[in-house]
């Protein structure tokens, strides 16, 4: 799943592979894993590289990985609608398929695939609307469709086309309608849950909850959301505590405990029925489809294709900041994996797969170096089909635990959408719900209707003519870099006068950083009295009004003397105590209130002072404009 995964930094797409190259070891080899391919012109490729090490770390992250999948792969199983089974099986084979690829033309290298949570209630609302017997089919024509965007490197395109902001807002619905779904497992018991003939679909055997109102509130009720609550309470706090070391315990830890304690308290058990896999080929009788169907087949394997795609690109983003070499990742290549394995998925009637942002976490934060984990965890996978029964151990309600903490992540996203400003986050919360209220495909649509409207009254009322209007929206999907560009220089072409202009890329260490970190890093750099760092976060232009200042400071040169002044004063320091950010597009204002502290005679001066930051980020970084400090009255 990529929900929580969706915010992390724009995907690396070098795909570029040099005709003639050498292999020299990568500076971080003192933990073994990959190589370098470095081509004559300078471009490199990672490899992989396994050693005995390597095996060791990815044979544990793998069986981490794999128990922690299962329980997340059952529960998006019963919000699809797919047998649990199918779903397990469909990890597998991704997880083997992943591997293969990686071998070849790597994509990422922790990453881990299954079936995504994003995708659920779409592949639930093709069951209802098309029957599980055109279910192959359509994920068959899906893969199709991402073979097609994999082969011409069209994701690139739909990411502009789609504006970030829109997928979380989309993804904010989905993760409402999987919350939602599992409510009622949170306080469901063995007397309102009745399994009939009706609710078995494929061999997976879904709950009818029967309330009977006269009887609803019981002390067995009673105890299942006592149990429930507690179960989402402790799954909140483990997961807050060993989200960046290991953030499989949590998973681990709640179902490892519902388990122990269904031994003692009769609750709703996950019922599995036997089913045997049979391959054929996807095809369907197409004589029972009418054109209008396969319309509307067609562009519902369009739709997961978009949603498939973008998701998979985002994660493949995230994939890379969490890499533990530090190695880029080819999103195009990860594409390769995404619809061949669902091809393969296609044949005994699978689901989508992606990496998942969740499990490759939990993979790398478990000590993984290469893909061979994915081998481990398809291992781990295949037990469990082997002994499909031993799911029946699983209580319903912790299952809703993990799943109503999904969708809330997926929800939790908008949270990074609101930094993007008002309109961004009203526009992603009116998709998020359409999406909950109308469908994927439908409330997608509404906002992209919405978000291109009110871009033309934007442009209408700056008086930007049409035709500028036809030609920004041309620019948006014509390729921005010159063939000779390289990682280093830009080449444009001048509009006047046609010719070439080449410009030297600068990338800075802060290039990628938020307000937050550049505001850490300028206090880092007072704290160690380190004049160049902090003079350097102030524009050439800046103004300072310094705490201990008496008069008003602009440029480098007069607020440099003013730092040199201020470390004078013996192990000066500064602690930051609160702070709020206002945005004013690309303006950003941070105020609040921080703490000097220096030692006097050998007692510490405390100087509790109010800050107002002006910042802008450049494609350079961060700057503050201007910086305005004065000590609280006494």
């Amino acid at each position: 799943m990529l929900t929580d995964q969706m915010h992390a930094a724009p995907p690396a797409t070098g795909n570029h592979q040099p005709p003639r190259s050498r292999q020299t070891q990568l500076p971080e080899a003192a933990l073994p894993g990959s190589l370098t391919n470095v081509g004559e012109d300078g471009s490199t490729a990672t490899i992989p590289l396994f050693t005995a090490e390597t095996f060791k770390r990815d044979a544990l992250a793998g069986v981490i990985t794999g128990l922690m999948a299962i329980p997340l792969t059952v529960g998006i199983c019963l919000m699809s609608e797919y047998p649990v089974q199918v779903g397990l099986a469909t990890v597998a084979v991704a997880c083997v398929i992943s591997f293969i690829c990686y071998l070849i033309r790597p994509g990422n290298h922790i990453g881990v695939p299954g079936v995504a949570a994003g995708l659920a209630p779409i592949l639930a609302m093709g069951v209802h609307q098309f029957g599980m017997e055109f279910m192959p089919w359509l994920i068959f024509m899906t893969s199709v469709f991402q073979a097609i965007v994999w082969r011409y490197d069209l994701a690139k395109y739909i990411l502009k086309a789609v504006p970030p902001f829109l997928i979380e807002g989309l993804l904010a619905g989905v993760g409402l309608k999987i919350a939602m779904k599992f409510v009622p497992y949170t306080y469901a018991i063995v007397a309102d849950s009745v399994i009939t003939d009706a609710t078995v679909t494929d061999g997976v055997a879904t709950d009818a909850f029967i309330n009977h109102p006269e009887v609803f509130w019981s002390g067995e009720r009673g105890l299942v959301i006592l149990c429930s609550v507690v179960g989402f309470l402790l799954f909140i706090y483990l997961y807050k505590r060993f989200k960046d070391t290991s953030p499989g315990v949590p998973y681990i830890v709640v179902i490892a405990g519902s388990i122990w304690l269904a031994c003692y308290v009769k609750f709703p058990m996950l019922d599995i029925k036997p089913m045997e896999f049979t391959l054929a080929w996807p095809f369907p009788d197409f004589s029972h489809i009418t054109p209008m169907m396969h319309v509307q087949m067609v562009l519902y394997a369009l739709m997961l294709m978009l949603i498939d795609v973008i998701e998979q690109v985002m994660s493949n983003a995230a994939i890379e900041q969490i890499d533990p070499l530090g190695r880029k990742s080819d999103s195009n290549n990860s594409l390769i994996v995404m619809w061949t394995a669902n091809m393969a998925s296609s044949f005994f009637g699978g689901m989508t797969n992606l990496d998942g942002l969740a499990k490759s976490q939990t993979n790398r934060m478990a000590g993984a170096v290469t893909k061979m984990s994915c081998l481990v965890v398809a291992a781990v996978i295949g037990a469990v089909l082997v002994f499909p029964t031993v799911l029946e151990w699983l209580p319903e309600f912790s299952l809703a635990v993990l799943m109503i903490f999904t969708g809330w992540k997926m929800i939790a996203g908008l949270y990074h959408v609101a930094h993007q400003g008002p309109y961004a986050f009203g526009v992603a919360m009116f998709c998020g719900y359409l999406v909950f209220q109308l469908g994927i495909f439908e409330g997608l649509l509404a906002a992209l209707v919405l978000h291109s409207f009110i871009t033309c009254v934007i442009f209408k009322h700056q008086q930007v003519p049409a035709v500028a209007i036809f030609k920004k929206f041309i620019k948006l999907f014509s390729e921005t870099h010159h063939p000779h560009s390289t990682g280093t220089m830009d080449v444009n072409e001048d509009e006047h006068s046609g010719g070439l202009v080449y410009s030297s890329v600068i990338r800075l260490s802060n290039e990628k950083k938020n307000l937050d970190d550049f505001i850490a890093d300028w206090s880092f750099g007072v704290n160690h009295h380190n004049i160049g760092s902090v003079v350097g976060t102030y524009d050439s232009e800046g103004l300072l009004w310094g705490t201990f200042a008496k008069d008003l400071r602009a440029g480098h040169y007069h607020i440099r003397r003013y730092f040199e002044h201020l470390f004078e004063l013996d192990d000066v320091k500064v602690q930051f105590d609160t702070g709020e950010t206002r945005q004013y597009h690309d303006i950003f204002i941070r105020s609040g209130s921080y703490t000097f502290t220096y030692r006097k005679k050998g007692i510490t001066v405390r100087v509790p002072a109010r800050y107002s930051f002006v910042c802008k980020k450049e494609k350079t970084g961060w700057y503050i404009l201007e910086h305005h400090s004065s000590e609280f009255p006494s």
